[in-house]
């Protein structure tokens, strides 16, 4: 394993003032990692999410409660609580039916957004050390607004965590079923990715996120280990090499969303693991 090459960016959006406040009073928080960008949104009813000419697809997951109109490219759709939709390039709108909480996730391509993230500054150098995004093959019937709600998709992952996990061209989630006991301390998951990034969002309870940094030959540029604490929500980017695992910590039910980009092979390599494998082929070359 290689030295990391940059931090980890932490982001406590329940204690940091958003990127943006729209005159409606919506308000947003945006985080980047290289090769995408996260932004979570307190909408508002009657807010409106708008972008003009995306240049690729992108993922709108709303919150259980929240609700929308998602319209692209002519098409026009409803979209409930606990969903995950995913939006064709082009021009689109998401309007707030019922207030709450909107999480879109884009490309890099986005430049836009990316350049409006908290973070921005840590990845200036764009960010050589992370695998870029190839897109996959195109959506099976070519590209449209797809809505998938939670409740129809239980996990096929038989360990305790309980991993949801879609794909589309660009991007990759794992939403998680919401936990409701605590993750077994002496059964953590360390690991690390070495050419990819992850991010983990937490939208609901309370987390501790543990992460190392690997030993490179100069000592002056190692960095202690770091366990911090997460109440929600809240938006952790993992660079590639660090060791990491997380635990949920507290009372009540906790809630943790994975994101990648692109998508994962070896997750997309597990019959039946990606819940939407019938909408997006996976790449022949894997």
């Amino acid at each position: 394993m290689g030295e990391a090459a940059r931090r980890a960016t932490h982001a406590r959006h329940y204690r940091e003032a958003p990127r943006i406040v729209d005159p409606d009073g919506s308000r947003h928080w945006i985080t980047r990692a290289a090769n995408f960008v996260v932004a979570v949104t307190d909408a508002v009813q009657g807010g409106t999410l708008a972008r003009s000419h995306n240049p690729d697809e992108y993922m709108v997951l709303l919150t259980p409660g929240t609700e929308a109109t998602i319209e692209a490219e002519g098409e026009r759709m409803a979209a409930k609580g606990d969903s995950l939709t995913i939006v064709p390039p082009g021009t689109s709108r998401v309007t707030i039916e019922r207030a709450g909480t909107a999480v879109r996730i884009f490309s890099n391509r986005a430049a836009d957004l990316a350049a409006m993230a908290v973070n921005a500054a840590t990845y200036a150098d764009g960010a050589p050390e992370v695998a870029p995004i190839v897109p996959w093959p195109d959506p099976v019937g070519g590209f449209r607004l797809r809505t998938y709600a939670m409740r129809d998709f239980p996990s096929p992952d038989p360990s305790p965590l309980k991993m949801r996990v879609f794909r589309s061209t660009n991007l990759m989630i794992n939403v998680f079923e919401p936990w409701t006991r605590r993750r077994d301390e002496t059964k953590l998951s360390p690991h690390s990715h070495e050419d990819f990034e992850q991010v983990s969002l937490a939208l609901r309870g309370s987390f501790v996120h543990h992460l190392r940094y690997p030993w490179g030959p100069n000592k002056s540029a190692w960095c202690e280990d770091e366990h911090e604490h997460y109440d929600s929500p809240s938006v952790l980017v993992i660079p590639p090499r660090v060791i990491h695992t997380t635990q949920d910590v507290g009372d009540g039910t906790t809630w943790l969303i994975d994101i990648f980009g692109p998508p994962r092979v070896d997750f997309s390599s597990k019959p039946g693991f990606v819940l939407n494998a019938a909408d997006y082929p996976m790449r022949a070359q894997a």
